[in-house]
């Protein structure tokens, strides 16, 4: 069920708040075990807010996510519930206050269904890294459902929540949504507050939704985005309007494929239907132009700098005297070094201490100009990329097409041993975080044939431009999968 749909149901009483709550509860006590969406659910929480929510159905104007019922993942914190980051270091610790994302849902009528799963402080690409479980992909449960999102992903894609929060820092909320089969938005760096996300890379980070639809993922999105005197880097943006998401405008924009998105590497079945997407688009009128993107090459490289540079100051707050420290730690009477050593050693997985390690050594004297300096200049041309792709002066794209990862879910434990094959399945999304360019990840099909694994791909816009990407990707929903093959 949609959104929309759901609203219509609750405006014909055709059920209650509390009902459809219930019954979802009732679908994740029958999925999860298999699935692993979520770390912690708030059942009696929740149906109890849908109790007062009931009392709400008759008025004239409801907000728009009166009683939606959503899935937040565990690095958002909302206030008095355990936000762990899918982290031993953080698993007993309680926030004291909303994420500024989480006071707007529930301000807007929104009902949390419980915590998703996630790579242990969103490092990963499969949810394999989380302290407390690993999340399967909900179309096979032997692949990986991405991450570092997969739980929200997996949760709205097994039909356990109508939409979810993730974070997105190179590809965690595209990624998961192309493996899940759901639609998967990362908006312009800024346009959605971080304030309450415990941060990973604080020039890369940013919220956004998942959902079934493009116009359920603008719906979420509408009602979340938008300055936060919280957040110095938070802008205002031009958020969709859901009745005008339908643009007849649209066919007339031009949309670029990028030649450096189509090398070898991608799939094949990737591949096939990447080229289905593009042809449907010509069909349906829009403009397609081959352009290029040269420095997107070096992307991977960039970014691999400057996220554990930003990771490993990030990470330094977590020293086992604040934040809930571990019991077996705290109990040894350490020194202060002896009590960063086992701590950190005990409340980190691999992952986290592989990016700690490579951002103190790329920082470090001797290697700082070396490394993390050359990075950010590299950064610089890979934005001035897709601004001449766009035309600064007119005369540009007006969205690029590309797949958003070079193959479908892999299986579980596939990666595990070698992080460089699982870096690579960000390649095409980790442009974009270091441009600070909105992008949306779309299913290319609506369903999918058992055994078939679902391909995503991603339409990347215009800093600011939010609204086009949910324009054009609503009109492929609604008008253009007709031309797929």
């Amino acid at each position: 069920m949609t959104i929309s749909q759901y609203r219509q149901g609750l405006e014909r009483r055709e059920f209650s708040v509390s009902e459809f709550i219930g019954q979802l509860f009732t679908t994740i006590r029958k999925h999860d075990d298999n699935i692993g969406a979520f770390l912690e659910v708030f059942e009696e929480q929740a149906c109890e807010q849908a109790r007062e929510l009931d009392k709400r159905l008759g008025e004239e104007t409801p907000p728009p996510l009166l009683g939606v019922p959503m899935a937040i993942k565990d690095n958002i914190l909302i206030e008095g519930t355990r936000t762990t980051a899918a982290s031993r270091m953080l698993e007993h610790y309680t926030a004291s206050y909303d994420a500024t994302v989480i006071r707007r849902l529930k301000e807007n009528g929104a009902v949390f269904l419980g915590k998703t799963n996630l790579d242990e402080f969103a490092m990963g690409s499969s949810t394999e890294n989380s302290a407390f479980k690993i999340t399967r992909n909900p179309h096979d449960l032997g692949r990986v459902p991405g991450g570092s999102s997969g739980g929200s992903a997996a949760a709205v894609a097994s039909g356990m929540a109508l939409a979810a929060l993730g974070s997105d820092t190179g590809g965690s909320i595209r990624q998961p949504a192309a493996f899940c089969g759901a639609v998967g938005f990362k908006p312009t760096y800024g346009a959605v507050s971080r304030y309450g996300l415990i941060a990973l890379a604080s020039s890369l980070d940013q919220i956004g939704p998942f959902a079934t639809t493009v116009a359920d993922a603008a719906a979420v999105f509408g009602v979340i985005a938008g300055r936060d005197e919280r957040d110095a880097t938070s802008i205002d943006v031009d958020v969709p309007e859901l009745e005008r998401l339908q643009n007849p405008d649209v066919v007339k924009k031009i949309v670029g494929v990028p030649r450096e998105y189509f090398v070898e590497g991608v799939a094949a079945d990737v591949k096939r239907e990447i080229e289905h997407v593009i042809d449907a688009f010509r069909k349906g009128g829009f403009g397609v132009r081959e352009i290029s993107l040269p420095h997107t090459k070096y992307a991977l490289s960039c970014y691999y700098i400057i996220l554990p540079a930003e990771c490993s100051a990030n990470l330094a707050r977590y020293d086992d005297i604040r934040y809930s420290p571990l019991e077996s730690v705290r109990q040894r009477h350490l020194s202060l070094s002896e009590l960063y050593r086992q701590s950190r050693g005990e409340g980190l997985g691999d992952e986290p201490t592989r990016r700690i390690l490579l951002g103190t050594f790329v920082l470090s004297a001797g290697y700082y100009d070396a490394y993390y300096a050359k990075a950010q200049k590299v950064r610089r041309l890979i934005f001035e990329d897709f601004e001449h792709a766009f035309g600064a002066d007119g005369g540009g794209v007006d969205v690029i097409l590309t797949p958003v990862t070079p193959t479908t879910a892999f299986g579980i434990g596939e990666k595990t041993d070698d992080p460089l094959s699982m870096y690579l399945s960000d390649i095409f999304t980790i442009p974009v975080n270091l441009a600070g360019l909105p992008a949306l990840a779309v299913p290319v099909r609506s369903t999918y044939m058992e055994g078939e694994l679902p391909v995503g791909f991603q339409l990347i816009g215009r800093r600011g431009q939010d609204r086009a990407l949910f324009e054009v990707g609503h009109h492929y929903e609604t008008a253009l999968r007709q031309y797929l093959s």
